[in-house]
């Protein structure tokens, strides 16, 4: 699933960006990721992987219980401590609670040939983003990077209802987009 968000398109058949029903710029909460691009698909360079215990982790992140999680696991398993639903490495990035600023960590995997990736920031308004590193390098099929996406609300800009932006790594032949999505409280 993680291929299908992160090569998907925000911008319609003629180049223009998405509009709802009302015929007005649609957000991530009409279009989700955006449109489907099964080409890009195909050759998405970087995925964000995500496995069994990634999801263990989000069902305690939710609060189920032991007995309940045994249910989906084939052993025992024991929670984290301190595991948060916005610890998941999943590719779109929501924050619906920020107070202050938030660190958020997110792993990608290269599934093509070894490359640089830049990183490319859309702010969501009232809302400062860094991610360190800034650049990832590949150097063989199947390595995964870390990096770290800092959120930090301008109190000034700030709006308490949600803001959108986009987080996109590139090669300059690959794209890989994730929805950034937080509401200020």
């Amino acid at each position: 699933m993680s291929v299908i968000l992160i090569t998907a398109s925000t911008i319609d058949n003629v180049w223009e960006p998405i509009l709802n029903a009302s015929n007005l710029k649609a957000s991530p909460f009409n279009y989700g990721a955006g449109h489907v691009q099964p080409n890009r698909a195909m050759n998405p360079g970087l995925v964000y992987d995500l496995g069994v215990h990634d999801y263990l982790n989000f069902l305690c992140a939710l609060g189920y219980n032991q007995s309940t999680i045994a249910l989906f696991s084939k052993a025992p398993y024991s929670c984290p401590k301190n595991f948060t639903i916005t610890d998941l490495n999943y590719p779109s990035i929501t924050i619906p609670n920020l107070h202050g600023s938030m660190v958020v960590t997110r792993t990608l995997k290269n599934v093509g040939s070894p490359g640089v990736y830049i990183a490319q920031i859309q702010k969501p308004i009232g809302v400062s983003v860094s991610v360190k590193p800034n650049m990832l390098k590949f150097d063989s099929i199947g390595q995964k990077k870390k990096f770290k996406l800092r959120l930090k609300i301008k109190k000034e800009k700030a709006s308490k209802d949600y803001v959108f932006g986009r987080l996109t790594w590139s090669d300059g032949v690959h794209h890989v987009s994730s929805p950034i999505v937080v509401k200020a409280v």
